[in-house]
C-alpha cells in the first residue's frame, strides 16, 4: 500500500511539473514593479476575450471552434463553462447589454441574457449571415465602438490580390446586423482594434504580406482620421514599399502611412488602451499591442507584447512590455488579445500554452 500511494504522489508530482512547464510563465519578463500570473491553464486556443463585468469572461478560439465562460472570484476563476462548440472559428468576441456576441467566419451569433444562462446557453440568435465565407483571414475580431455600432474586419482572402470590397476593409454595422458601411480600406488583416479613450479615435493592428523576404514589407499600426480612408493594400505596404505585383509610387503616397511600422512578420494582433487605475499613470496615454509572432521567416521574431506611447494623432517608440514567450528559436506561447479586469489588471491571452494571464501592478504609488 505504501508503494502505490508513493507512487500515486510521484505520478501526482510529475502532472502538476507537466501543467506548470504547459505556460511560460516561470520566464515572462515585465518592467519594474510589475507581475504575472496564471489566471487560467489548459483553456484550449485561448484567443479572444470579453470581459461582461468583474465576475464573468467570455473566452473565444479561432482552431477550437469554441467560446468559453469563466466565472471569476476575487480575481480568480471559479468555474468554467463552453458556452458553444462546433463553431467556425468564432476568433471573435463582444458583450453589450447583457447579450454575447460571437464572430464565426460568415456569421454573427447572439447570445442573449447569456450571463444568466451560462450553465444552459440560450440558442444563437443570427445577427448577420451574411459576411464571406472564405476562410482564408476569415477569423474576425469584433467590438463596439463609442457610437454604438459593432465594428467588424474583412480580411483579404489571399496572401496578396486585389479582391474589391468589401474585402481588405474594416466595416461597422448596427447592433441588428443591419446598414453595413466602410470605416477603413486598404486593410490586409486586422486581429485587432480599440478606441483611443483621450479622443475616441480607431486604432487598429494589420498583418503585412508574406513571401517578400525576411525583414519586408512592416506590420502596422494605424490610426482612422477620415472614414473610408485608405491604408494603402494591395499596392502599398507601410509607408513606401510598393508592392511587386499591384503596386507603384503613386500608390504609396495617396494612401494613409501607419502610426507605427513594426518588423515584418511580428504579426501584431490585440490592440488595448488602458483604462484602468492600477498601472502607473504614463500606462493611461498609449496602446498595448500583441506580436502573435511569425511563422514563415528564417529566425522568428515577435512573440511578446509591446507598449506604444500616443498623443494625439502621435504614436512614439514602442516599448518592449511583456516578454518571454521565445526561447530562441523554440515557441514556448503567442500572446493575442487583452482584457481588462475592474480591479485594473491586464489579462493576456496565449493560444499556443492555452492560456490567460493576469498582469498586476504591484510596484507601489503610481
Amino acid at each position: 500500500m505504501k508503494f502505490v500511494l508513493t507512487l500515486l504522489a510521484l505520478a501526482a508530482g510529475l502532472l502538476g511539473q507537466s501543467l506548470a512547464a504547459k505556460t511560460p510563465i516561470d520566464g515572462l519578463q515585465l518592467p519594474p514593479g510589475f507581475t504575472a500570473e496564471v489566471l487560467v491553464e489548459d483553456l484550449n486556443n485561448a484567443r479572444a476575450m470579453a470581459m461582461a463585468d468583474d465576475r464573468t469572461l467570455f473566452v473565444g478560439t479561432r482552431d477550437a471552434g469554441k467560446v468559453y465562460a469563466l466565472e471569476l472570484e476575487d480575481g480568480k476563476v471559479t468555474a468554467r463553462h463552453t458556452i458553444a462548440s462546433g463553431l467556425s472559428m468564432p476568433s471573435g468576441l463582444a458583450y453589450r447589454d447583457g447579450s454575447l456576441y460571437v464572430a464565426a467566419i460568415s456569421q454573427i451569433l447572439r447570445y442573449d441574457n447569456i450571463q444568466d444562462s451560462l450553465s444552459s446557453p440560450p440558442e444563437a440568435v443570427v445577427v448577420t449571415d451574411k459576411l464571406p465565407s472564405e476562410r482564408h483571414h476569415g477569423w474576425k475580431h469584433i467590438a463596439f465602438g463609442p457610437d454604438g455600432w459593432l465594428y467588424v474586419p474583412i480580411g483579404a482572402p489571399c496572401n496578396i490580390c486585389d479582391p474589391g470590397e468589401p474585402y481588405a476593409s474594416i466595416q461597422r454595422m448596427r447592433p441588428d446586423g443591419s446598414d453595413m458601411q466602410l470605416v477603413a480600406a486598404g486593410v490586409r488583416n486586422s486581429v485587432g482594434f480599440d478606441w483611443n479613450p483621450a479622443d475616441d479615435s480607431l486604432w487598429f493592428s494589420d498583418n503585412g504580406r508574406d513571401m517578400m523576404g525576411d525583414d519586408i514589407p512592416p506590420c502596422e499600426l494605424n490610426r482612422v482620421s477620415t472614414v473610408g480612408e485608405h491604408f494603402g493594400y494591395p499596392y502599398c505596404h507601410g509607408s513606401s514599399v510598393s508592392d511587386p505585383e499591384f503596386g507603384d509610387r503613386q500608390q504609396c503616397a495617396a494612401s494613409t502611412a501607419p502610426a507605427v511600422e513594426f518588423s515584418a512578420h511580428t504579426a501584431p494582433l490585440g490592440v488595448h488602451f488602458y483604462r484602468g487605475e492600477q498601472f502607473p499613470a504614463r500606462y493611461r496615454k498609449g496602446s498595448f499591442v500583441a506580436l502573435h509572432g511569425s511563422w514563415n521567416r528564417s529566425k522568428k521574431i515577435g512573440y511578446q507584447v509591446l507598449w506604444v506611447p500616443i498623443n494625439g494623432d502621435q504614436a512614439g517608440e514602442p516599448e518592449v512590455f511583456l516578454s518571454g514567450f521565445l526561447d530562441g528559436e523554440t515557441t514556448l506561447g503567442r500572446p493575442v488579445a487583452f482584457a481588462e479586469m475592474a480591479d485594473g489588471s491586464l489579462l493576456v491571452s496565449d493560444d499556443n500554452a492555452d492560456a490567460i494571464y493576469r498582469i498586476r501592478y504591484v510596484g507601489g504609488s503610481n
